[in-house]
Formats: C-alpha cells, structure tokens, sequence
C-alpha cells in the first residue's frame, strides 16, 4: 500500500466506480446536483474529523484543501450519526467520529426516490448509527461540510479501527516520511541532535528519559504521559488514563491534556475505549 500525494488504495465497500476508492475521475458533484468541475488530479484519503476541521487552503484562491501539508480532494472517514436532517434537495447527516463533529451533505436524487420502497433497495444510514462517507470538504459561509458521493452504513464495526489504524498510517507517512526512511535512520546515528529520518522538516528531537522522541516543543503534560505509557507494565490494550495518572503520580486533567497533544501529532492511539491509550510505536 503506497501512500503519496496520489493516495486512492481505500476501499471498504465503495459502490460506483473502479480501483480504490470506488470513484471514476469526474463522476463527483460540486455539491450540488447541477454544478460541474473538472479537477486534473483526485486523491482519495482516510482522515479523522478533526484533520478535516484543521486542514487549511494554501492560498486565499485555492479549491482544495491541505492535511498535513500534503493536497487533498476526496476524503473518507467514518462515524457516528448523531442527527439526520432532511431537505428538499438534500439530506444533512451530523457525524461524530470522537475526534469532532462535522455535517455531510448527499444531494437528493429524484428518479432514485422512486425505488425508495424497494425492498431490494439497500440499506440506509440511521440516526445514533454508524456510517463511512466518502466526499470532498467543501466551506460555505466560513462553516465546512462534507458534499458526500456516498454514504453507507456500517455491517462490520471492526471496520472503525480499520479506518482509525489507516488514517494515523497515512498521518504518520506525511509527517514523519515513509516506513523505508524510518527503518533506514533507525540503522544510522542522528547528526546535531536531529533524527535523519524523523519529523517533517527536520524537526529537532527531544530525547525522553526511557529513550523516546519527541518533537520539539512537546508540553511536560505530553512527556509525561508518554513516558508512563512507555515505562509502565501493560497488556496489548495499553492503559486506562487513571493508571496512567497513578502511575505518573499526574492529575487526571493533565493526563487528559497530555493525552490529546499526544493523539494529534500520532503518537499514541485508543484502543478498547476511548479512555486507554497504547503508544503507537513500542
């Protein structure tokens, strides 16, 4: 699985077109049903909620949108449906993925309303259920959203920490370069205090006391955390935030602090609930 700026490997069951993602090159809507554009290059990408709510245009002019410094077109997560809302031309779906909440919009379809009572039809997202979208983000009135291609709801659960495991691989291949220059640098001494193959841009370190990196700038409430999971004895789902509060002899505010700094530069992920957390790189 090659991840670039032409990422388009995702799957999971995408109905409507070839390879990847289940998308032919200009079979998607501008959101809305009428709208045409033509885009010279699609990317197809796993992100969180949060990654699209911080992702940021390059410039005042751009129609596409930056994740970690790399262009993004089409993106897919998955979540919970926390409301649906129903228009005459679309429908508005609230997904909470629990890193945020953002609106997904699927432009209605009139002759495909017809079949609706089909009882060959297939199944439809439902209200506190869970979904995976695939769609481009869109900003109007300074407020994002999702123009969803397809929305579907989820048969197999294991599915969202399929989808967690992808994004944060992805994450960490535009932040901290490819596996090769990980396990290349890993062989070779760092030069000036900087890891040869580590952060993005050349980010200088910072060296924990159980040997862990860290970069630069990293709260004391991150290192903490980081180190007791690190040095603290665990089965294959991590600790829970209250041991690793009494291990760490830290208040649970700091360990919730510490924790979220930790989630998004990809460093640790939650494993049996949201409240424990293993390193992802032991």
């Amino acid at each position: 699985m090659a991840y670039s700026n032409d990422y388009s490997t995702t799957s999971y069951g995408a109905q409507g077109g070839a390879g990847g993602g289940g998308f032919m090159p200009g079979s998607q809507n501008n959101d809305s049903p009428s709208a045409k554009r033509s885009y010279g290059k699609d990317t197809l990408r796993p992100v969180t909620i949060k990654q699209l709510t911080d992702a940021h245009h390059p410039h005042p002019d751009a129609e596409y949108f930056l994740i970690d410094g790399a262009e993004c077109t089409q993106v897919t997560f998955v979540g919970q449906i926390r409301n649906i809302s129903t228009q005459t031309t679309n429908v508005t779906y609230k997904l909470d993925d629990g890193t945020g909440i953002i609106e997904v919009k699927v432009w209605i379809d009139a002759e495909a309303n017809s079949d609706e009572h089909d009882p060959n039809a297939k199944p439809k997202p439902t209200e506190q259920g869970y979904a995976r979208v695939w769609g481009r983000l869109k900003a109007f009135n300074n407020k994002r959203h999702v123009g969803a291609n397809i929305i579907r709801p989820l048969h197999d659960f294991n599915e969202i920490q399929y989808h967690l495991l992808e994004a944060t691989a992805v994450h960490l291949h535009f932040t901290r370069g490819p596996p090769e220059s990980l396990q290349q640098s890993k062989g070779s001494a760092p030069a000036n205090g900087q890891a040869n193959g580590g952060y993005n841009a050349g980010a200088q370190q910072q060296m924990g006391s159980g040997g862990a990196q860290l970069p630069a700038g990293c709260s004391m409430a991150a290192k903490k955390v980081y180190q007791t999971i690190r040095q603290t004895e665990q089965g294959h789902e991590g600790l829970h935030v209250q041991q690793i509060a009494t291990a760490g002899h830290m208040d649970m505010a700091e360990v919730m602090r510490g924790g979220e700094e930790l989630t998004n530069l990809g460093l640790i992920f939650t494993t049996v609930d949201e409240m424990t957390w293993a390193l992802l790189e032991m």
